[in-house]
């Protein structure tokens, strides 16, 4: 999506969104109707999709998925590199929790 500016309205992003699955269905020589029913949505669906005229978050997922790029999906809501569950486990299990010392003057 190169650098998109934050002031892009939710509309540009659904036109840029479907501009990107629009061209990778192209560069993997499928047609609407294919990419349609590997994500199990309507053809419909893949055509608003693509002109950037709303889509559930669902069948975006659908779409992503069947496309191959659950890597985009990855970036979206990456996995969190520490957990704060095991992060309390540690502490009931008697870990040492480690403190920031505050800066004498």
């Amino acid at each position: 999506m190169g650098n998109p500016s934050p002031l892009h309205s939710i509309d540009d992003w659904e036109r840029e969104l479907g501009r990107q699955v629009r061209g990778l269905r192209i560069r993997l020589d499928q047609t609407q109707e294919e990419l349609a029913r590997a994500a199990n949505v309507s053809v419909s669906t893949i055509q608003s999709l693509e002109r950037g005229q709303g889509s559930s978050l669902a069948t975006l997922i659908q779409v992503v998925r069947a496309l191959g790029r659950e890597g985009w999906l990855n970036d979206l809501a990456p996995t969190p590199s520490v957990s704060p569950m095991q992060l309390l486990r540690d502490q009931r299990a008697g870990r040492p929790r480690q403190r920031v010392r505050r800066r004498t003057r």
